[in-house]
């Protein structure tokens, strides 16, 4: 019997496969990045075809590193970047456009005018999110009417949308199936939070044709079986789907009510298991699926900063501060602090809890003597307090302490920032030794939906690497503190003059 499980991580910069077994080894992993397009200031695309190749290229070479056959694999699991949003031809399976990533901003100005109609309060009490280019709703109209006659198609059912799930999903049985999972469908403007159903009034104020959406199923169980995708045998299993930010949940085993990760990556975000009941925010969070397996559905209180590691990438690639995104440590820790520099690195809009689309980075506090060390110091502290303000709103959300966080992601690795995040959140921050919580939550659902495993086996999967705790003062916290709320009303009010 085959008991290794296959995950398949789609991501913003490169997709990611992993084979583990049943006991959480990691057998084999491999990682393909693939080209960012940048056509015009503040949109972002990337090519569809190269995000295929690239998971093939992934999945091959962890299968290969592994040392099993891929027929070995018991179970297929399926993560994704969320918002990043596709649309194709039912037909041939071709996109008709690039996929237009959740950082792009080209639907803004719709955003700010459904906005200001008085749709806000409505679309919050529906879906559980804000009307924000961020998500896919406006995403998936704007194709349809930049792409000649993909609206008139779109309604004939002649065109398919998906996140990257779906299109994954496509590809792998040679278009048999057309689904996402609830976790992505609640990311879409479209869905119904309490239903978990497509909502006619939302798929009406975004101008989404019914006929172009995919079936909603849950997060674990049989969704799928291979056929025809060539780097895999026809006959496997696809028994998981959950967002990439769900899936580190997941993987991070925040199986409790109350349980909180948060996952640096491009961005950083934060996720409390709320339940069973979707908490409302009232502090500018969004409220989110979790999961649902098992006919149960767990809700999660969400806040997104949408740059964390890209601040490190804009110091290396943009200003050539650092070689690599590795050395930002070690350049960071040639002073004892940031002495007064603050960066708040907008550099996509303020996410939660501000939701300030035209916002721009900023850097205060700059004198003759700062160095590229206080820089690359004060972006380790920025996206320290960008967690600090999401994990402050959660807790008032909430109306509950947060004793511990679980953070993963590739900026986790990051002693000062890890530590520096304690300091400021007060809190105890706890880092796994497999970092990669999304990609291990996409094959630990595999594993649940394909009846190999439940939440216990799943949460003996996760290994502790160390806890950093608080050691500064509650004065010195609260003189960081100050300094970034003085830095993001700068930010903030560069904006309106």
């Amino acid at each position: 019997m085959a008991k290794h499980l296959l995950a398949i991580d789609q991501g913003t910069t490169g997709s990611t496969a992993i084979v583990v077994t049943l006991e959480g080894e990691t057998l084999g992993k491999k990682n393909v990045e693939f080209a960012q397009h940048f056509p015009q200031p503040g949109w972002v695309e990337h090519d569809p075809e190269a995000i295929w190749t690239s998971v093939g290229a992934a999945v091959g070479g962890a299968i290969a590193e592994a040392g099993i056959h891929a027929g070995d694999i018991a179970a297929i699991g399926i993560t994704n970047q969320r918002e990043t949003t596709l649309v194709w031809d039912r037909a041939t399976g071709k996109p008709i456009f690039n996929a237009i990533v959740w950082q792009d901003r080209r639907t803004a100005a719709e955003c700010d005018r459904l906005k200001a109609s008085g749709a806000e309060a409505l679309v919050r009490d529906r879906t559980g999110l804000v009307i924000d280019a961020y998500f896919s709703g406006t995403k998936v109209a704007w194709i349809l009417d930049h792409v000649d006659g993909a609206r008139a198609r779109a309604e004939k059912g002649e065109l398919a949308f998906g996140t990257i799930d779906t299109f994954v999903i496509h590809r792998l049985t040679s278009g048999g199936v057309h689904a996402t999972d609830v976790t992505n469908a609640s990311r879409t403007l479209l869905m119904d939070l309490a239903k978990l159903a497509w909502d006619d009034e939302m798929l009406a104020m975004f101008k989404v044709p019914r006929a172009v959406l995919p079936k909603i199923v849950p997060s674990a169980g049989h969704i799928a079986t291979t056929k025809g995708a060539g780097f895999l045998p026809d006959g496997l299993p696809i028994t998981g789907i959950a967002g990439d930010q769900q899936a580190a949940l997941f993987g991070q085993a925040c199986f409790a009510e109350g349980d909180v990760k948060c996952t640096y990556g491009t961005g950083a975000f934060a996720l409390m298991n709320v339940g069973a009941t979707p908490t409302k925010s009232k502090h500018g969070l969004v409220t989110t699926v979790a999961w649902q397996i098992d006919g149960k559905t767990t809700y999660a209180l969400e806040g997104s900063a949408f740059i964390a590691g890209a601040a490190v990438q804009w110091l290396r690639d943009g200003l050539g501060i650092v070689k690599s995104a590795a050395d930002i440590e070690a350049l960071a820790r040639k002073v004892e602090s940031s002495e007064g520099v603050a960066f708040v690195p907008a550099l996509a809009g303020l996410g939660a809890p501000y939701w300030d689309q035209g916002a721009r980075g900023t850097i205060t506090g700059i004198t003759r003597g700062t160095t590229a060390a206080h820089i690359a110091r004060a972006t380790l502290e920025g996206i320290a307090f960008e967690v600090w303000d999401l994990v402050h709103a959660m807790t008032a959300d909430a109306g509950r302490p947060l004793n511990s966080m679980k953070i993963d992601g590739g900026a986790s690795r990051n002693d000062l920032l890890a530590q520096f995040q304690a300091d400021v959140a007060a809190v105890e921050v706890v880092r796994p030794t497999e970092i990669e919580s999304t990609g291990r939550g996409a094959a630990m659902l595999a594993g649940v939906g394909a009846g190999l495993a439940d939440l216990g086996t799943a949460a003996r999967m996760v290994k502790l690497d160390r806890s950093f705790h608080p050691t500064i003062s509650a004065a010195d916290r609260a003189a960081h503190l100050r300094r970034w709320e003085q830095a993001i009303a700068r930010t903030r009010s560069s904006l309106t003059t």
